[in-house]
């Protein structure tokens, strides 16, 4: 009795070691996994704070055909390390009309391709003392970060986090344990990875399909393809997806299927983004999906085979990136794995760059148009969750506020034509022109909320100015819709009174609404490249509104002093009133439009 009570002690505590054992190697995976993903925070906001107006400018402009747009795709998502950043972006700039939907796809196709980046870092890691560059750059952040300013500060944070995404590499890559010291460290968990190991292989293409699951399954848990491919290299090299030396072109085989799912599960993120946003931005991310899935169809098909080329060319890289490694097979599959992923991507563009116009077609046909004024034109705000937006955001604030800039113009242009014609009744322009005025109202809400939200996160000190002058410019366009309102009603008045002006009043009005034209197409100018050119005209229009303002109401004064007919000439210098407002409040809006360089 007393033997069988030690053995049954012995097995207590010798189960808890090993859970205690399973559990601190599970939280030190995690934790590796944090800094690594944490890196690629830091270093992707810092990136947008050095670079941001420019690749803003690149994303909005550098896409006029297909190819420029996979360009600019790669480029970007290279730069932010992030697939799921950029085509968030992309769907954001959809949603604010900044891209057309066949644009979009061309940046979705150059973002797949540029964060098969990350693959080569990954399998970069075992080729090199990773304490050796990833220690040294975040030292040498550190003054940046404590002492500089502004863009310095930034590099700084550019340098810590490419100097984490390589520190939590090596981490992750020390902390998955080898599955062969598993197997004498924690014999039962070796056991259970074996067993779902050969439980999923061997079974032919179905095999292929059960890994391909798994991809899907595990970047919709980690919420980055980044991450997610750093964990799929890590397993495959430390042996839990089958025997590195025993069949090293089968494990690289179950990776390279992950990968696939991979490039599913990553869609997913850009779907959930386009939720509430408009038609094009749903498209946008459908776009997304359709293309990844559809190159893994036909990749499905062509496995084989491009698995064997890809494994050719990794065996037949320099012995110089192999060396460090000291195990030919683990770099093998590393190096395989970042080659397929990224000829994948290189050859799925290949073959649908053509059919984009196709795609966009099905898309379209997938997303119906809504029924006309069904669909609100709301400003979102949308964010990818991993890595803040905040800076890149900033192109929808000032799309907003160009197209409350386009209502209030043409909201002026619908006074004059009112004020043209005043013996007609034109009660349903009038009513149109209220329901403008209230639409105003909803976007300077919705304008206010969403930069308020992008001053929440982290930015540089060139948008956070940009982010007062544009709730500045949102507040002084309601007022102006206010007080362009406000003349359609005086215009109004003078109709039901049956009040005329005579033709040298009309002339009055016309002269000063042709220098607010003139000032409206200065602000419209203003808000697209800033006020170099336009502040010290639109002062000198200003000067010449007041001055007219002046001379007509002395004017309207002596005409009632001789006689005229007062409720006219009260009407006529209400009138002078607020178009003198109009131009004040277009001067405020051109002041505040700040040259483009400002906001970097």
């Amino acid at each position: 009795m007393l033997v069988f009570s030690l053995r049954q002690s012995d097995m207590t505590m010798f189960a808890s070691i090993t859970l205690g054992s399973t559990l601190s190697t599970l939280l030190q995976v995690l934790g590796s996994l944090g800094v690594f993903l944490y890196g690629m925070k830091v270093m992707s906001e810092g990136v947008q704070r050095v670079a941001g107006s420019r690749m803003r400018t690149a994303l909005s402009t550098l896409t006029t055909n297909r190819f420029s747009g996979i360009l600019t795709g790669f480029a970007t998502t290279s730069l932010v390390q992030s697939s799921s950043a950029t085509t968030v972006l992309v769907v954001s700039f959809v949603n604010a009309g900044l891209l057309t939907l066949i644009q979009s796809i061309g940046l979705i196709m150059g973002a797949n391709l540029g964060t098969t980046v990350t693959a080569w870092i990954v399998a970069m890691v075992g080729s090199f003392s990773v304490a050796k560059i990833s220690l040294p750059m975040i030292g040498i952040s550190l003054p940046f970060l404590f002492i500089g300013k502004d863009k310095a500060k930034s590099w700084g944070e550019v340098l810590l986090g490419f100097g984490l995404v390589f520190f939590g590499l090596g981490l992750l890559k020390e902390s998955v344990p080898d599955l062969k010291t598993m197997v004498h460290d924690d014999p039962d968990t070796a056991a259970t990875i074996q067993h779902i190991v050969t439980w999923m292989g061997g079974r032919g293409f179905l095999s292929v399909l059960l890994y391909l699951a798994g991809g899907v399954l595990l970047t919709l848990m980690v919420q980055s393809s980044s991450a997610a491919m750093a964990i799929t290299i890590t397993c495959a090299i430390n042996g839990w997806l089958g025997d590195i030396h025993g069949d090293p072109v089968s494990v690289f085989r179950n990776s390279a299927a992950i990968v696939l799912g991979e490039n599913i599960g990553t869609t997913v993120t850009a779907w959930l983004a386009s939720i509430g946003a408009n038609t094009n931005a749903k498209r946008a991310a459908r776009a997304h999906f359709l293309f990844n899935v559809i190159g893994v169809c036909w990749m499905l098909a062509l496995f084989v085979p491009f698995t064997n080329g890809a494994w050719w060319i990794a065996e037949h890289l320099p012995a110089s990136l192999k060396e460090a490694s000291k195990d030919f097979s683990k770099s093998s599959i590393s190096f395989a794995t970042a080659i397929f992923h990224t000829s994948f991507n290189f050859a799925n563009i290949c073959v649908l760059v053509a059919f984009v116009p196709q795609i966009a077609r099905i898309v379209e046909w997938w997303v119906k148009e809504p029924a006309k004024g069904t669909e609100p034109a709301k400003l979102r705000y949308i964010s990818q969750g991993l890595v803040d937006l905040g800076e890149l955001n900033m192109a929808e604030a000032e799309s907003a506020a160009s197209r409350m800039n386009d209502l209030v113009s043409r909201m002026f242009d619908g006074f004059v034509d009112v004020f043209r014609r005043p013996d007609e009744d034109l009660s349903a322009q009038v009513a149109e022109l209220k329901r403008m005025e209230d639409e105003s109202d909803e976007m300077l809400q919705d304008l206010t909320s969403y930069l308020i939200q992008c001053s929440t996160h982290e930015i540089g000190a060139g948008n956070a100015t940009r982010i007062s002058s544009l709730l500045r410019i949102a507040s002084e366009l309601e007022e102006t819709a206010d007080r362009i309102y406000r003349l359609v009603k005086v215009s109004q008045r003078r109709f039901k009174s049956g009040k005329n002006f005579s033709a040298e009043q009309i002339a009055e009005v016309e002269s000063m609404c042709r220098g607010i034209r003139s000032m409206l197409d200065l602000c419209t100018t203003a808000l697209k490249k800033g006020n170099h050119g336009t502040l010290e005209e639109s002062t000198r229009i200003e000067d010449e509104i007041d001055a007219l303002r002046k001379k007509h109401n002395k004017g309207a004064i002596a005409r009632m002093q001789n006689g005229g007919d007062v409720p006219t000439e009260i009407l006529f210098t209400e009138i002078n009133n607020h178009l003198e407002a109009v131009a004040n409040h277009a001067l405020n809006i051109i002041q505040n439009a700040q040259p483009r360089q400002s906001a970097a």
